[in-house]
């Protein structure tokens, strides 16, 4: 496993392009989003998911979160009709965009991942061979920055294993964890450790909340 070290504030060129190397290599990344630290791949890698659930000690097909880098990738991997893009629109922001309040009474703004209905392009290993997706535009721009770079969606599950608390940090991973991820990307300690609030967005006029 390598590990390297990064200002969230002031990521560089090459840091990027290390990331981005290893994820279109198919490997699997820990690495920090903007609520806690992750595993990440591929989103469209049969064998990298398989690989993560490995990490985490998943013995069966289980749907995963995935983060996108802007609108137009989301229309790519699910079926996104008028009213449910006004509402992303109001709780998501691309960059350098303004984010407005949510319309779902009773949820903060904050990170927010929806459940559409995807389109039939991503592994069944990701989205345990149902017919619908969760996924996240983030506020990070490192986030941003890295998934445009990619130019496809990548996995973003709690880095744990599977029943156990999230981890705070990358440190220390060869004593926790059986298997290892190939690239471990240190910020430093995670300040939140909640997950983000999860929407399902199927049914725009039956908006259900189900991770607040």
């Amino acid at each position: 496993m390598q590990t390297i070290k990064i200002n969230l504030d002031n990521t560089t060129e090459k840091e990027i392009d290390l990331i981005v190397d290893c994820l279109k290599r198919g490997q699997v990344i820990a690495y920090p989003t903007e609520t806690v630290y992750g595993l990440g791949c591929d989103a469209r890698n049969s064998e990298a998911v398989k690989k993560i659930n490995r990490i985490k000690g998943e013995n069966k097909k289980k749907p995963l979160i995935v983060l996108i880098s802007d609108f137009k990738m989301l229309k790519k991997y699910c079926f996104v009709n008028s009213l449910q893009m006004e509402y992303l629109k109001k709780v998501w922001r691309e960059p350098n965009a303004t984010p407005l309040a949510p319309l779902v009474r009773g949820v903060k703004q904050g990170p927010i991942t929806v459940i559409l209905k995807r389109r039939p392009i991503l592994p069944a290993e990701l989205t345990g061979g149902l017919n619908s997706l969760a996924l996240r535009l983030p506020k990070s721009d490192f986030l941003i920055k890295m998934i445009d770079r990619a130019g496809f969606p990548i996995v973003s599950t709690s880095l744990n294993k599977k029943g156990e608390k999230t981890l705070a940090s990358v440190k220390n991973l060869e004593k926790y964890f059986k298997y290892l991820p190939d690239l471990a990307i240190d910020a430093g300690k995670c300040k939140k450790a909640k997950s983000s609030r999860l929407i399902d967005l199927r049914d725009i006029k039956n908006i259900k909340v189900i991770r607040k």
